[in-house]
């Protein structure tokens, strides 16, 4: 007998060995045998249970359900099913990025303080433009995940800040690929150093709320390549999140769940993505394109799904091989998880620790817009006349799966008050008597109109001219302080949202008059999740603290950097233009739609929609630096209560050979300690693409320098730095030429530059052809 015969016989027993003792009851168990080995002994019906979640049952409303198992955590997002017969437990996931959000408490929850951290949303912690930082804050986020015993939080997200009406742009970081990358790949290393999952989110190009559902977003290859993917590129080269969620949108014809380009040829081919990808609650249409396109997990699960994919498989149209090859995607990641360790988790989180670190994040990335004489840091024991409505009623995030149950939010008046300010009583009182009654005569609404459609704030309250008058004789500083907010569901609104109200204007005019005529500063304080117009007020006021939604020590943080405890240092990740009219994506956000097309589905009315982005790569300071479009504060800026000289950049190279790095000397050259963000932009040849005049490569935040202190920070540029993606080449390519690194303190700040050369035009990276658009585009070129 052939010795490959005998080879073969032998196997073949061995497998039927295996397979026969496994048929006596021995089943192979989850955590103890390799993953194939269960799902080749699993039924059809097990492993559909693996790709399709558990079902949305809230109390008082219940949207369907695949299991009678009780949920392991009460009122989170989603589960996955149980299977018993391996071993397999339920997974929990929960939203969401700026804290653990819960879409109900028990009385038992409320009574144990089983609250969680309402942390600085992800556009206050990116304008930090400290990775080191925002870690610090994943590994206190990931410690609270893991002591109320979830596997997975949903976010963070990465999406791009393309228009600044977007309603979720609170939640995701910048207008720029790099930032929003790093900042994203940062929290997730902190949250998973825990041993839970971060879920990196919405995969991709989910740039408004405005037909989330159902718009299809006609983007160039190359505007997806080097924009809106590049974000979600570098975080998952970074960190590798356990999960990605895929975004409800059509990006160029196909559901982004439904699509095969992205989650295979982009996501797993081109980046060496190893994780699973769960679709949006509800997202997409068709259960099986989704499997096909290795979207491996339907959430959060519906009957229907369930039976499409029984169907599919048993007449062929689904491959089970497809299918295996999604439920062993799930089961690798989940072989991670706590749950499936047995952790016994405490349900009992550090909240006092966790207010720290939320409270010194929320500080170190404050923006100072403006500072005319010196107004800022107020002096201690200063008397303060507090006017705004959100003075007494903080903004800590923003609305939606983006909420928090947190124990508490802190307002500024309470921060000023804690810092040894004298906030004056009597207008305390009147807001918040104002607000009460508000309160009273506006009662929210039910859960899920709440999140869809939130009780409006109360309207800004009426001050009087002799009541501004009589503040300024008995205070010594007047702090207006406005509120925005929004969240998931619904864009924002020019008028009366961008824009300040009539109430707004009155007040901040009201307010600046009666102080400068007794010789005393204004102060501005936006608590406000998203970018707004401040051309009508800037020269109004004496200084500007943009806090964004900075969490629930909101006020203790603002009012530590009002007082100077702690010294700005953050540094604007988005553009705030002079006019809305300004913004690239303005003729065309949020798009056109087709109403005559709607259909009424589990998510409501579904209208279809479509947005071509004309600008193509002309986003944020891409297009306001290249046309020379001035904006109101540009990318990149803040100011500091002290200041920084720039010297000595030095490049390890005059020519490119495969790395660079540039160095740079940061002096403090004032008077107080501070911190310093450094950035480099790269301005690249002009070979045969449009290209912008530069692009953020690099990033570096000093240690706090005391005065006259100096360190050296240093950046590294690769090949890829260098490239821009060429679409007929399907390749990233870097031209031959000159490039010029230009270090600054903002995108228009330039401080220093230098040359190197690269000698000869170099494929860096050739990827799969993917997401072409199915019709032309008119694309923005300055050429």
């Amino acid at each position: 007998m052939k010795k490959s015969i005998v080879i073969q016989l032998v196997t073949a027993a061995a497998l039927f060995v295996g397979q026969s003792v496994f048929a006596q009851g021995n089943l192979p168990q989850f955590g103890k045998d390799p993953v194939k080995d269960i799902i080749k002994h699993m039924t059809l019906e097990e492993k559909i249970k693996i790709v399709v979640g558990k079902g949305f049952s809230l109390p008082g409303l219940n949207m369907g359900s695949n299991d009678n198992t009780p949920d392991k955590i009460f009122a989170v997002s989603g589960h996955t099913i149980p299977v018993s017969r391996f071993g397999i437990p339920s997974i929990s996931m929960a939203d969401g990025p700026s804290g653990i959000h819960r879409w109900a408490m028990t009385a038992k929850d409320s009574a144990d303080n089983a609250y969680s951290t309402a942390w600085p949303v992800g556009t206050l912690l990116a304008s930090s433009w400290d990775t080191t930082l925002i870690h610090k804050v994943g590994v206190a986020f990931g410690e609270e995940i893991k002591a109320y015993g979830i596997d997975f939080i949903l976010g963070p997200g990465a999406n791009i800040h393309r228009n600044p009406l977007g309603g979720r742009n609170f939640e995701y970081y910048s207008e720029d690929p790099l930032i929003s990358g790093s900042s994203a790949a940062a929290i997730i290393n902190g949250i998973q150093s825990q041993g839970v999952g971060a879920t990196l989110k919405h995969f991709a190009a989910n740039n408004q709320e405005t037909n989330r559902n159902s718009v299809n977003e006609i983007i160039s290859e190359r505007a997806l390549r080097e924009i809106y993917l590049r974000s979600f590129e570098i975080a998952v080269k970074k960190s590798q999140p356990w999960a990605i969620m895929s975004s409800y949108n059509l990006i160029n014809g196909t559901y982004t769940s439904e699509s095969n380009d992205l989650i295979t040829k982009i996501l797993r081919d081109d980046w060496g993505y190893k994780g699973f990808v769960m679709t949006d609650w509800f997202g997409g249409k068709d259960a099986v394109a989704q499997m096909q396109a290795g979207n491996n997990l339907l959430m959060p699960g519906s009957p229907q799904q369930i039976k499409a994919l029984t169907e599919a498989v048993k007449s062929g149209k689904l491959s089970e091989a497809v299918l295996d090859k999604n439920v062993e995607g799930i089961l690798k990641v989940m072989l991670k998880t706590l749950t499936a360790k047995g952790y016994a988790y405490p349900n009992k989180a550090d909240l006092k620790a966790h207010a720290r670190v939320a409270r010194m994040a929320a500080a170190e990335s404050m923006i100072l817009l403006k500072n005319a004489g010196n107004a800022l840091p107020a002096h201690s024991g200063a008397s303060v006349a507090l006017f705004g409505t959100h003075g007494y009623d903080l903004i800590a995030g923003g609305t939606g799966s983006g909420d928090v149950n947190k124990p508490y939010a802190i307002t500024l008046a309470d921060g000023l008050t804690n810092a040894g300010y004298k906030v004056d009583g009597a207008l305390e009182k009147s807001y918040k008597d104002y607000l009460a009654d508000y309160a009273v005569k506006h009662p929210k609404k039910g859960l899920l109109q709440e999140i869809m459609n939130p009780t409006p704030f109360a309207p800004e309250y009426k001050v009087d001219e002799s009541s501004a008058a009589r503040k300024a004789d008995a205070s010594d500083i007047a702090i207006v302080y406005i509120g925005r907010n929004a969240g998931e569901g619904n864009d924002r609104k020019i008028d009366n949202d961008y824009k300040l109200t009539s109430q707004e204007q009155d007040l901040v005019s009201q307010v600046s008059e009666a102080f400068h005529a007794k010789h005393k500063p204004v102060i501005a304080v936006l608590n406000i999740g998203g970018v707004i117009d401040v051309t009508s007020f800037r020269d109004k006021v004496d200084a500007i603290l943009l806090a964004w939604e900075p969490g629930e020590e909101g006020g203790n943080a603002i009012a530590d950097v009002l007082s100077g405890k702690v010294n700005p240092s953050g540094k604007l990740a988005t553009t705030f233009p002079a006019a809305y009219s300004d913004v690239p994506s303005a003729k065309n956000f949020p798009g056109k739609e087709f109403p005559e097309k709607a259909t009424n589905g589990i998510m409501g009315r579904s209208v279809p929609a479509e947005v071509t982005y004309q600008e193509g790569i002309y986003v944020g300071y891409r297009y306001y630096n290249t046309f020379k479009v001035k904006p109101a504060y540009e990318f990149g800026y803040g100011l500091s209560y002290t200041k920084f000289s720039y010297a000595s950049l030095a490049l390890s190279s005059a020519a490119f050979h495969g790395k660079l790095t540039a160095s740079v000397t940061i002096t403090n050259t004032g008077k107080a300690a501070g911190r310093e963000v450094a950035e480099l932009y790269l301005a690249a040849p002009k070979g045969q693409l449009d290209k912008p005049s530069e692009e953020l490569k690099g990033f570096a935040k000093t240690r706090l320098l005391k005065p006259g202190e100096s360190q050296t920070v240093t950046f590294s540029l690769n090949a890829k730095d260098l490239a821009s993606f060429n679409t007929d080449a399907s390749a990233w390519i870097a031209d031959a030429g000159k490039y010029q690194v230009k270090i600054g303190a903002s995108s228009e700040d330039i401080k220093l530059v230098k040359s190197f050369t690269l000698a000869k035009t170099i494929t860096v990276e050739t990827v799969n052809k993917a997401l072409a658009p199915q019709v032309a585009i008119d694309e923005l070129k300055s050429k």
